[in-house]
């Protein structure tokens, strides 16, 4: 097994000055009294807590390297030579009726009243994160016109610098809220929603209610955690001034911007940035009965939940609880983490990695079936970036997975058609675009699309937004390639048998047939006639 080397990493700006490095430490074999650096120890020495952390913060999103004994590459997709399964009712397959481009790539989720979306991918949370802030114009647009369903991550109110409080410590105005959920909105069609998360810190300041009453949103969603790290969201900031503010707010801030030894640290320069740090929550059964029960009361039509990489346990209970409270969706998320601001080493060496994760949470919804309990419909996050990915997560999980949540996958499209506007504004193109042209029109496949459907308005779309539809273009083709192959032709008709695994550790964990036994008996079965 290929596991990261510890010690230096490209995410924590450090690395090592030997070729030759222990695997276990990561210390150089001959490390050098007056060695100038660059390991992660070198670099901790003056800068301390700062090396935790992926950088420069707020220009990247970082992934984990981990490398896990068995993953999503361990599974290859069934082909087949007949059949086919999912065309229009009464419609007979044949060659002219069986192709590719009629898959219908469309997926829904919710208990009752449910959402559509086009391709069955959605965001990952985009919080309180400087990434998420400054491209948000990008990602909004570029999910809703793809027909994508956004969720708006955690915190977003509590760090929102134009803030306003009621006297009982309650939202009363927070325009980055509204700007986030207007943006969507302003593009929103039939498919997708936008829906905002909520952790301890947003229930106290009461997002729940802000969004319901002055956005009328019909979805609000519960977080108990995220494949990235298993403490609450975090962020940095660079102003004494900013962090002091957001204590005041009730936020756990490190180092204490109101102690003196670090107001004189920063005063000197020695410390440049502050965490702000999100409570850990305290999840029962009966209090999240409750709060889901007055959630709905508050007037949400879905509620829905997102949860992380921890034990099974906890999945277990994340089961059963939706199931008992009728959620809308359950996005279930594994390690290795993949953001815009968490602990490195725990992205890296934390959590129930993906794979497994799934293969657990499909155990454990059979369990639920058998006993006669409906299963919440659940969605798959952890590490995915393309259709094929997608595909897998689908089949393995059938028919309680409906979609695959998608984190920096999304986001580098928005980048992307972001920094092409402004290489075109500079006329600084590189080779790698200028190569197709130098004007949108020419760069991008989908614009002419585009054009068609927005008309004069065409012109105040983002370009990132323009990157991400693109993206989502492409997304689909591919998927109604691998699903044609295996002669599916609506998500709904992907199953278990559509995956074969490809060593028998894989058909261990997953309970996917090990690819010599795939279909073995009816193989034989026509070797016999």
């Amino acid at each position: 097994m290929n596991l990261r080397q510890p010690n230096a990493n490209e995410a924590t700006q450090t690395f090592n000055r030997s070729k030759s490095v222990s695997p276990m430490s990561g210390i150089c074999t001959r490390c050098l009294d007056g060695c100038r650096g660059n390991c992660e120890i070198f670099k901790s020495s003056f800068r301390g807590r700062e090396v935790i952390y992926p950088g420069p913060f707020g220009n990247i999103t970082a992934g984990a390297d981990k490398n896990y004994p068995v993953d999503y590459s361990h599974l290859n997709i069934q082909g087949y030579a007949v059949g086919a399964w999912g065309l229009p009712d009464g419609e007979e397959p044949n060659p002219d009726t069986a192709i590719f481009p009629r898959v219908d790539t469309e997926t829904e989720y919710g208990w009752d009243k449910k959402v559509r979306m086009k391709v069955p991918i959605f965001t990952g949370a985009l919080g309180s994160t400087e990434i998420a802030r400054k491209n948000w114009e990008h990602f909004a647009a570029g999910a809703a016109i793809s027909g994508i369903t956004l969720v708006c991550g955690e915190n977003v109110c509590g760090i929102d610098p134009g803030l306003v409080l009621d006297g009982n410590k309650k939202i009363k105005k927070s325009p980055e809220m509204d700007r986030r959920i207007e943006t969507y909105k302003k593009y929103q069609e039939e498919h997708g929603e936008i829906l905002v998360q909520m952790n301890v810190e947003d229930t106290r300041l009461g997002v729940a209610e802000y969004v319901s009453s002055k956005h009328d949103l019909d979805t609000i969603e519960l977080k108990w955690g995220q494949g990235a790290k298993c403490i609450g969201g975090e962020i940095k900031v660079n102003s004494i001034e900013r962090a002091v503010e957001l204590k005041k707010r009730g936020y756990i801030v490190t180092p204490d911007p109101t102690d003196p030894a670090i107001k004189a640290a920063y005063k000197d320069g020695a410390i440049k940035e502050f965490e702000r740090h999100s409570r850990l929550g305290f999840v029962t059964k009966e209090g999240f009965l409750d709060e889901v029960d007055r959630l709905r009361g508050l007037g949400f039509k879905r509620v829905t939940l997102k949860t992380g990489a921890y034990s099974m346990v906890e999945l277990a209970m994340a089961l059963k609880y939706c199931s008992e409270a009728k959620i809308d969706l359950l996005t279930i998320d594994g390690a290795p983490g993949g953001t815009g601001m968490s602990p490195w080493p725990m992205m890296e060496e934390w959590g129930i990695p993906t794979f497994y994760l799934q293969s657990l949470a499909y155990e454990f919804a059979e369990t639920l079936s058998r006993k006669g309990m409906r299963v919440p419909d659940l969605a798959m996050a952890g590490g995915f970036s393309s259709e094929d990915g997608v595909y897998k997560a689908l089949a393995m999980g059938s028919p309680h997975f409906k979609a695959v949540c998608m984190g920096r996958a999304l986001m580098i499209p928005g980048f992307v058609g972001k920094n092409i506007g402004k290489w075109i504004s500079e006329n600084d193109l590189p080779k790698t675009v200028s190569e197709f042209g130098s004007r949108p029109e020419e760069i991008f496949v989908c614009y002419e699309e585009l054009a068609q459907r927005f008309g004069d308005d065409m012109k105040n779309l983002p370009l990132g937004a323009i990157g991400i539809y693109t993206y989502a273009q492409k997304f689909r083709t591919g998927l109604q390639q691998l699903m044609a192959g295996s002669r599916r032709f609506r998500i709904s008709a992907i199953s278990r048998n559509d995956v074969m695994a490809l060593t028998e550790d894989a058909s261990k964990i997953s309970g996917i047939p090990y690819l010599m036994n795939a279909y073995r008996e009816t193989a034989e079965a026509i070797l016999d006639e």
